[in-house]
């Protein structure tokens, strides 16, 4: 894991190259005032009135190895997250400081933009640090720690799934909880059938070695309030025998993102010792094809008691979430969190940056989607429609895991997963993507972490630190 320390640091009046934010709105204007020299290189680099756009000027009166960093940005006043993450990839290695305020939120898009997956790259780039210095010191603690969770889901995600397997996921945990004092345990292969059946019926077609299973990892005061955050953790998912096309399958090693941002989250919270008592389920499970594969048309027991019936052995996510929901409401949690690459339909209706958030309970949602402003991490809130519950009938079951019909599919998963959250528990389900399709400043194309931060500002402000 990159140590991000190096990215950040106190500004101690050390000699550093001056950044210059500028306003995109008022970039004419700074270029009329520049020296004949200065304007002369500004026009050479084609600086641009967008966002991210960046120049390096001489300073008038000093050496020809002194210069200026310019970066354009929507509004100086309001640094945004990612507002600084092209100049910290593009600029070269050395000490940098604002000339004028701090770099404030900015911090986190500086480190994150700077971190890279080298894990199967024999000759990795040894591009060095560029450290920014900031007088709001007491401010780089929690980007650090906040840029490590995230850069975590980067590497979980960006993992192939022969190295991120439901085994690789329990390692996981195990180095959160080792680092931080959690209590784990973990129920494995055939003794998930009693206890956690559609989580056993998922995972029964891997290969040994890849067995299912359901982790659990304890850490907190008892006397404090019951947090439940769970992931979806499916390490690879062809399909099942409703198997998925190439096109479908290519991405699919990223189907254990929801479990990637249950860990992270589950990180910060330690890391900031949150007056809550943290109970993290991550359901792990291979969606394999064998002889032992469930299928069409079967019907599963839940946990709950509940029985599913299987129209769509693609529709695999929802069940294992459902044991582990159940689970939650068992130790009477307070609030449940889960997050889950559960539908395409939420890519369909909301695209990959804005992942939809449902939520049982009004003042929590407000309190995520004021995080998610809070801190560059939107979500959109979606419908609990109860109109279309009834897509959810079964003529053998007490439910089925796939409506037919292809209509409002993120809500219908969502309303899946609703049958096993007690109505009096405050819930949030995010169906997020945990990918970037195309590369953009300090977020290259891969695993990202969508709706981490925003949960993070609500557990701060609920539960102190």
């Amino acid at each position: 894991m990159t140590d991000f320390s190096a990215f950040l640091a106190p500004d101690k009046g050390e000699t550093a190259t001056p950044i210059h934010i500028v306003d995109v709105s008022s970039i004419g204007d700074f270029e009329k005032s520049l020296s004949e020299r200065a304007r002369a290189a500004f026009q050479a680099q084609g600086m641009r009135a967008d966002p991210g756009s960046l120049a390096i000027l001489p300073r008038d009166g000093a050496g020809p190895s002194d210069w200026l960093a310019l970066v354009a940005v929507k509004d100086a006043a309001a640094l945004t997250s990612w507002c600084l993450a092209g100049a910290a990839s593009r600029l070269p290695t050395g000490t940098y400081r604002l000339t004028d305020g701090d770099a404030g939120g900015a911090m986190f898009g500086w480190a994150a933009a700077q971190h890279g997956f080298t894990r199967y790259k024999a000759a990795a780039d040894a591009k060095g640090s560029r450290t920014l210095l900031c007088r709001d010191a007491a401010r780089i603690p929690t980007a650090i720690c906040e840029v490590t969770a995230a850069a975590l889901v980067r590497d979980l995600v960006d993992t192939p799934a022969a190295d991120m397997g439901p085994a690789d996921l329990e390692a996981a945990v195990e180095n959160i909880a080792k680092a931080h004092g959690g209590e784990m345990s973990v129920v494995r292969g055939d003794a998930l059938q009693q206890g956690f059946p559609m989580i056993h019926a998922v995972g029964l077609a891997a290969a040994r070695g890849r067995e299912p299973r359901l982790i659990q990892m304890r850490w907190g005061n008892s006397a404090d309030p019951l947090v439940a955050i769970i992931g979806k953790g499916v390490c690879f998912d062809s399909g099942g025998l409703d198997i998925k096309p190439a096109s479908g399958m290519a991405l699919m090693k990223k189907d254990m993102g929801g479990a990637a941002h249950a860990i992270a989250l589950a990180q910060l919270v330690m890391a900031a010792r949150l007056k809550l008592n943290l109970l993290l389920l991550i359901p792990a499970v291979e969606n394999s094809i064998s002889g032992g594969a469930m299928r069409p048309g079967d019907i599963l027991r839940s946990r709950k008691g509940l029985f599913v019936e299987i129209d769509n052995t693609d529709a695999e996510g929802r069940l294992i979430l459902g044991d582990a929901l159940t689970l939650a409401g068992e130790a009477r949690a307070s609030m449940i969190i889960d997050f889950a690459t559960l539908t395409g339909a939420a890519r369909v209706a909301l695209g990959p940056d804005l992942p939809p958030l449902f939520c049982n309970d009004d003042a929590l949602a407000a309190d995520i989607l004021a995080g998610g402003t809070a801190k560059d991490d939107p979500l959109w809130r979606m419908p609990l429609w109860d109109g279309y519950d009834a897509m959810l009938k079964s003529d053998l079951a007490d439910m089925t895991n796939s409506p037919a019909g292809g209509f409002a599919g993120a809500i219908t998963a969502a309303l899946f997963l609703r049958r096993f959250v007690a109505a009096d528990t405050p819930w949030a389900h995010i169906d997020t993507f945990a990918w970037n399709p195309a590369a953009k400043p300090g977020r290259p194309k891969g695993g990202a972490a969508l709706g981490l931060r925003a949960t993070w500002v609500m557990l701060q402000q609920r539960f102190g630190g």
